[in-house]
């Protein structure tokens, strides 16, 4: 596990106690695309599929009666450095 895929699990672990969560990297699944290139000459990061592409599953009692853009809101925000190092991000949040 990379770096930012660890920071991820450290801070939504911290933020939200998870009894579920896992973090995918699928950056791997996207080298080669103009947004890969993109993201890499942006960041400064060598080779174009370097952590740029995550999925996260979490599920939490604390998302228990919010919505699901409260419930991403709050992730985001608990994210929110990683956010500016990636350059896609996909979420399935429950309770």
């Amino acid at each position: 596990m990379g770096k930012i895929a660890t920071a991820i699990k450290e801070k939504l672990t911290n933020a939200f106690n998870p009894s579920h969560l896992e973090v995918r990297d699928d950056s791997h699944k996207h080298a080669g695309h103009a947004g890969a290139h993109a993201h890499a000459a942006e960041t400064g990061r060598s080779g174009d599929s370097a952590e740029s592409h995550f999925h996260v599953i979490i599920q939490s009692k604390q998302f228990e009666g919010l919505s699901r853009l409260a419930k991403h809101r709050a992730v985001l925000e608990a994210l929110d450095a990683e956010m500016k190092l990636i350059h896609a991000f996909s979420l399935e949040a429950g309770v």
